[in-house]
């Protein structure tokens, strides 16, 4: 439930953002995104949080940092670290848990509502604190992916679960592999 009048901030966690909406089928559309949140209430801040891997000269997340960045959105980034796990697997590591939790404990005094995308259960504790401070919050991640993208802990905690299913027509778009425009322009360079 959202209020016209209430001052609201978005808190996404973009890797896991990234992989709820995949294991969905779909991609999400930040200028939709936004715009829908601005509709909901009063947007004050759209914090969107990764860790960027520095050692290759090209990320594939780059120009979304990039785009979100010139977009409205306030970028949380940090270098991920790069390591070789016992098998011999190169595993790249960047959690962002404790700059979004700092961060929307610095905030709660200024807001009304925050929306985590997340479904990280390590989130209960802000979450219950949040709520303390007076803040509704709400979670949007899904149940409807197998296994589930949001841990029970975390659903039950939030005064609002929001199903990323739900909000697809309204945020999505389809994965770029799909998108027509997409092979359209793979066509035209073949």
């Amino acid at each position: 439930m959202f209020y016209r009048d209430e001052r609201l901030a978005l808190f996404i966690d973009g890797s896991n953002l990234y992989a709820a909406a995949k294991a969905l089928g779909f991609d999400i559309d930040y200028k939709l995104l936004r715009a829908e949140f601005m509709r909901r209430g009063k947007l004050l801040r759209a914090f969107y949080y990764t860790a960027l891997l520095e050692t290759d000269e090209y990320s594939p997340i780059r120009p979304l940092v990039d785009w979100l960045h010139y977009n409205g959105f306030a970028m949380v980034t940090k270098p991920a670290k790069e390591f070789t796990d016992a098998a011999g697997r190169r595993k790249v590591k960047g959690n962002m848990d404790i700059e979004l939790a700092v961060d929307a404990m610095e905030l709660a005094p200024h807001v009304d509502h925050i929306v985590l995308f997340s479904g990280d259960g390590d989130f209960r504790p802000l979450v219950e604190s949040l709520q303390r401070s007076g803040v509704r919050v709400s979670v949007v991640s899904t149940i409807r992916s197998q296994p589930p993208m949001i841990a029970d802990e975390l659903r039950r905690q939030a005064d609002n679960f929001i199903e990323l299913e739900d909000l697809r027509e309204v945020i999505g778009r389809p994965p770029r592999e799909d998108n027509p425009r997409y092979q359209q322009r793979e066509a035209e360079e073949s």
